[in-house]
């Protein structure tokens, strides 16, 4: 598999600071970037579009639901109109930094609580689609990647949108292909042999294993490591050796 690095990544917020973007960009292939929902504010946005290109790195916009106090993990009870609304309202946001800086967005990974909802909930994923397509047919959808996703394949072509396929390297996966919840103490990996073995089980042989151990076979695209996590720069080193 050709498996690029990805990274959330222009998550601080005013004086707060969050993740080593300086010292992780260089390091990635793609970066979603948060577009002032669950954090990230305009000249937040601005350094990190600027970060991205000096690296050549992919941009993508990492949307959420309207929630700064939660990070945005926490579902939000909104209409599909208000969703497609609120994803259309950050690519608007993140695209004029952009176009400012002589690029684009290539792709939309929602973040948080709103990837979760999408994953779970066809119809969110329809309005996630529907908003993309309204602003931009050749902006791709990065979902997780599950044993099953054709099903996710076939609705996003209706919208004329491509799937990016993602795994991550540092959560556990249940049985069904799906994230063990962050409520639940062993949801993160911060094991640096565990996590390199997982991506030599993934490259060589298109498997993950489960918190039970069952082997998963997934299509991969794109590794996501966690620009929060403690370990983060250290990670995507030994993400980029164990790949290459």
């Amino acid at each position: 598999m050709n498996i690029k690095l990805n990274c959330d990544m222009g998550e601080s917020f005013g004086i707060w600071k969050m993740g080593n973007d300086e010292e992780i960009m260089p390091f990635i292939d793609m970066a979603n970037l948060a577009c002032g929902y669950h954090a990230s504010d305009a000249l937040t946005m601005n350094k990190s579009v600027a970060l991205a290109k000096k690296h050549n790195v992919t941009i993508g916009a990492h949307p959420s639901y309207q929630d700064l106090v939660g990070f945005g993990r926490r579902s939000m009870l909104c209409s599909l109109e208000e969703i497609k609304s609120i994803v259309l309202y950050q690519l608007g946001a993140l695209s004029a930094f952009c176009k400012m800086h002589n690029t684009g967005i290539s792709y939309v990974k929602p973040h948080g609580a709103l990837y979760n909802d999408m994953m779970k909930d066809e119809n969110i994923l329809k309005a996630v689609l529907s908003a993309i397509s309204s602003f931009d047919k050749n902006i791709k959808l990065m979902v997780l990647s599950t044993p099953n996703n054709e099903a996710n394949k076939h609705t996003a072509l209706v919208y004329g949108i491509n799937l990016i396929f993602e795994v991550f390297a540092d959560r556990n996966y249940n049985d069904n292909g799906t994230l063990v919840s962050r409520i639940m103490p062993n949801a993160v990996i911060n094991d640096e042999l565990a996590i390199t073995q997982r991506i030599m089980n993934l490259r060589d042989s298109a498997y993950i294993e489960s918190i039970n151990k069952e082997k998963l076979f997934i299509e991969a695209n794109t590794i996501c490591v966690h620009g929060d996590n403690e370990n983060a720069l250290e990670f995507i080193k030994l993400l980029k050796k164990a790949l290459h």
